[in-house]
């Protein structure tokens, strides 16, 4: 069998594949300019924590450093979503040629293993605790199984141990921050295009506060909450807010725009030095969320909502989507006007993605409307599905050309003058410093699009009569 070590203590390289763009490799040495879209690799570090003493653990991140494929190493650990799985099988096939014993995990392994079982020896699936000291002790003895899966249900209460960020310090400076911090883990909601419930299976656990407390004190400097839903349980987010205050920390975190209509958890968030949340708006049609199982989304309260929560001194990211089945071409002017209207301070533009795992990609592969199932392109920016309203070249334009158009320059400095006086001056300027970031993508990748509305016609003129706005 492929790697029969039997051997008291291992050589453990963790890795974080990343995207033909932004790859770090021994051709392409420049880091790009986007540390404001990278916060730690916690998944790595956790798993890192997890690893017995004795163990050599290295973590090498291909956003920031080239993967040297000769490093000696007796077990490689791959974590990846849906969108880096061929490059993930990839490094698996490579370090397997050479006899090393490589095990995946994360996302795509969890709700894809077949996919992963023709280049992996083993696959972790669902979260790490209780499984990765198990798959080291039978990688010693030479016994390794395909695949590690809980057979029991998780307590309630995390007993997670703080990530090792020591291991990334050699890079730090390319992170927005590698104090990335996680108090809970799930989401009790059931939204039809999400992973994050498929994986945790519609549950909700978070560690102790006085773990997380102590945590926080053990480094310095300002953090990000990666929780998916940092309020998902209120009495604890309370708690935990409380005991955070007299740190006098600053972070930012994710959290439902539900967080508006309890103005002690709010007053609490802000009072624990919260200065900016992602919150998962999607859309602005509220048929669309009804479609999405989200229906605790409001349009109709988005505009009162987002103005308490910037009354608040917090700053907001939405997270948009296009492409759902009540979207026409004539979303995209839309969108924009909503985003100006509600003087959002950055948006997270995502094109509907039908997950593998997910209801939603279940429900569009029975239907016949899955139209790419190259893994690569599954990652948000790509049209991999039949729009029920448009074609899929309109909503690839309309939703690059909100993008463009969002983050033109003159209107990133807009919105930075106006959150000055509105949430302050830290939440304004991670909004510029995100604005400049994205438009600094889309330069580089070439992003314009075209308002599919108002253009029709140039959509259907061959790409090189076509202007340069439009794809």
């Amino acid at each position: 069998m492929n790697g029969l070590l039997k051997r008291k203590s291992l050589k453990i390289l963790l890795v974080l594949p990343a995207g033909e763009k932004v790859r770090v490799t021994l051709q392409r040495p420049k880091v790009p300019r986007r540390a404001m879209l990278r916060f730690s690799v916690l998944p790595l570090t956790v798993v890192a924590a997890l690893t017995p003493p004795g163990h050599d653990v290295r973590i090498v991140d291909e956003n920031v450093e080239p993967l040297d494929f000769d490093a000696e190493c007796d077990v490689v650990g791959i974590t990846f979503m849906t969108a880096l799985a061929p490059r993930a099988c990839e490094i698996a096939d490579r370090f397997r040629q050479r006899g090393k014993i490589v095990v995946g995990g994360g996302y795509h392994p969890t709700l894809r293993p077949e996919d992963c079982a023709p280049h992996f020896d083993a696959t972790v699936v669902g979260d790490a605790d209780g499984l990765w000291p198990q798959f080291l002790e039978d990688a010693q003895q030479g016994a390794v199984k395909k695949v590690y899966r809980r057979t029991s249900t998780p307590a309630p209460q995390m007993e997670t141990p703080a990530p090792r960020r020591e291991l990334l310090a050699r890079n730090a400076r390319h992170y927005a921050t590698i104090n990335a911090v996680q108090a809970g883990r799930g989401c009790r909601h059931n939204c039809r295009y999400c992973s994050v419930t498929v994986f945790h299976g519609r549950t909700y656990r978070h560690r102790p506060v006085a773990d997380v407390i102590t945590e926080l004190r053990s480094f310095s400097g300002d953090f990000i909450f990666v929780d998916d839903n940092i309020i998902a349980d209120r009495d604890y987010a309370l708690a935990l807010f409380r005991a955070m205050a007299p740190l006098r920390k600053h972070w930012v975190g994710q959290c439902s725009a539900l967080i508006a209509d309890d103005l002690e958890l709010l007053e609490g968030a802000r009072g624990a030095g919260c200065c900016g949340l992602f919150i998962g708006l999607e859309t602005a049609n509220q048929a669309n969320l009804a479609l999405m199982n989200k229906n605790f989304n409001q349009v109709e309260s988005y505009t009162a909502r987002l103005r308490r929560i910037h009354r608040a001194g917090i700053g907001i990211v939405a997270g948009m989507i296009v492409g759902m089945d009540g979207d026409d071409t004539t979303v995209f002017q839309e969108m924009l006007r909503f985003l100006k209207e509600t003087e959002i301070e950055a948006v997270q533009l995502n094109i509907l993605t039908p997950l593998p795992g997910t209801p939603l990609h279940d429900e569009m592969q029975a239907a016949g409307r899955v139209t790419d199932r190259d893994w690569s392109h599954y990652d948000y920016r790509h049209v991999v599905f039949r729009p029920a309203r448009m074609s899929g070249e309109e909503l690839q334009a309309g939703a690059d050309w909100v993008y463009a158009q969002f983050y033109r320059l003159d209107r990133i400095a807009g919105r930075f003058a106006r959150a000055l006086f509105r949430v302050g001056w830290r939440p304004a300027w991670l909004g510029l410093q995100l604005g400049l970031t994205y438009r600094r993508d889309n330069r580089n990748e070439g992003v314009h699009g075209c308002n599919p509305a108002s253009n029709k016609r140039l959509l259907w003129l061959p790409k090189a009569a076509r202007p340069y706005y439009c794809p």
